[in-house]
């Protein structure tokens, strides 16, 4: 059978809520990069690993394949703003962003519900993706409620 076209794949998986999430990490010449993505997701509990799929032209997609350590910043619903900035190509995507560093230097964003601080675990191939893999070394949880992505737009829990 033929694969489903583009649109309607986009448009059935729509229907599944995700949290959203800014990855930052930092380039081998120590400039900080990030991207919103909303395919984090758990995938062992033992070790703690996390998985999240970066498009292989995204400008961050190389400095991940590099990379040692990232972190995934889980925004809150007030910071929408935040991640339409984190989605778009740019090197000023930090400017003026409130940021706090982990011992490795990392930026980690303020204001977000938590953050996982990831060693790399592994990397496979994923059609026009990379799937990375992360251990989950540390990280701290925030308060409020997640920022969610649904049916093509932003929304909030209804409750906290």
């Amino acid at each position: 059978m033929p694969d489903v076209d583009p649109p309607r794949f986009r448009q059935l998986l729509g229907r599944f809520a995700t949290g959203v999430a800014v990855l930052t990490t930092r380039t081998p010449d120590g400039r900080d990069i990030g991207m919103t993505v909303n395919s984090l997701s758990s995938v062992s509990l033992v070790p703690p690993l996390v998985a999240v799929n970066v498009e292989r032209e995204a400008d961050l997609h190389a400095v991940l394949e590099a990379a040692s350590r990232w972190v995934a910043n889980i925004l809150a619903a007030d910071q929408e703003e935040l991640s339409r900035r984190f989605a778009v190509r740019g090197p000023e995507r930090f400017e003026g962003i409130g940021h706090r560093r982990t011992a490795t230097g990392i930026a980690v964003l303020d204001g977000i519900v938590a953050h996982l601080e990831c060693e790399r675990w592994a990397a496979y191939p994923g059609g026009d993706h990379t799937i990375f893999v992360g251990r989950v070394i540390g990280g701290d949880p925030g308060e409020g409620s997640p920022l969610l992505y649904f049916r093509g737009g932003y929304a909030a829990l209804g409750r906290e």
